[in-house]
């Protein structure tokens, strides 16, 4: 049996249904089974309750399970947080962590984000368990906070300049770690996943032009601007800053990396900025 942990979100969720199709046993780590309903009733999948801050709860969730999917909520104590997952694991006698990591991650990155996912990359590597690191650029799904300025106004804010940046689309990912979790192989392996182009927010704004046939807009912000905007929605400072880290790297150019995971190891074609505006068409189109 699998473990899928975050099995509520917009990853977990979809590798959940994926295994489900596939008939592979899933229990899904849930915060509360009443805010699972969307996932409780695909065929063979279990609904446990646990948290990351419980070890306890971890332990008992992963009882009887061979590998685990580690998808740590996104907070500022995930190291200690993942920490607590890979100790329940070797407790539980759970064989294999596959661990959703980030692009760039390493314990001795300039960013705090890539720090802490390499600083647990390297705690999992040395826990004696075997492991997968998953490690994603940007999501598509991003887009979709921006839904309600491109349908009302046709523009869209981000600090990334001229920037360009292979997202991924989240159903990508998903099959990405579906795979891994379904077969033999993928021990000691880190795939980096990223969407089949790299574009500027320019160019993605082209894409929702011709798509929705209607002029849209990418507006370049500064850092400072960014920051204030993410404190006026009632983000945390930490955040903020951690989200302008990244931006900064994207515009030093390290985020145009094009990989052939998705191809190579969910066996599919990677989901395009067009295909991913097209399945999102209704979102930013105003009523």
């Amino acid at each position: 049996m699998v473990l899928v942990s975050g099995a509520t979100g917009t990853n977990g969720s979809e590798i959940v249904r994926l295994l489900s199709a596939a008939g592979v046993p899933v229990r899904a780590l849930v915060r509360s089974k009443a805010k699972a309903t969307a996932i409780a009733d695909l065929p063979g999948v279990e609904l446990v309750e646990g948290d990351f801050d419980h070890p306890d709860s971890l332990e008992a969730a992963l009882k009887g399970i061979d590998k685990a999917f580690m998808l740590p909520p996104f907070v500022n104590n995930m190291v200690e947080l993942q920490h607590n997952f890979i100790e329940a694991a070797k407790r539980a006698g759970t064989k294999h962590i596959v661990k959703l990591s980030a692009f760039g991650a390493d314990p001795n990155s300039p960013i705090v984000l890539g720090k802490w996912h390499g600083q647990s990359e390297k705690e999992l590597e040395a826990s004696g368990l075997a492991y997968t690191h998953l490690q994603p650029n940007g999501f598509l799904q991003n887009l979709l906070a921006f839904a309600q300025s491109i349908a009302t106004q046709g523009t869209f804010f981000q600090p990334a300049a001229d920037a360009k940046i292979s997202n991924v689309d989240a159903r990508d990912i998903a099959a990405v770690a579906a795979a891994v979790l379904k077969e033999d192989g993928h021990e000691g392996k880190t795939y980096v996943i990223t969407g089949p182009e790299a574009l500027s927010f320019s160019e993605v704004a082209d894409v929702f032009t011709d798509v929705l046939g209607k002029k849209v807009t990418y507006v370049a912000i500064s850092p400072e601007e960014f920051k204030a905007s993410m404190l006026q929605w009632g983000q945390p400072e930490w955040l903020a800053d951690a989200l302008n880290e990244l931006f900064g790297i994207y515009r030093a150019g390290y985020g145009a990396v094009v990989t052939n995971v998705v191809a190579d190891v969910a066996k599919k074609t990677p989901i395009t900025v067009e295909q991913f505006v097209r399945d999102h068409a209704t979102a930013f189109q105003s009523a």
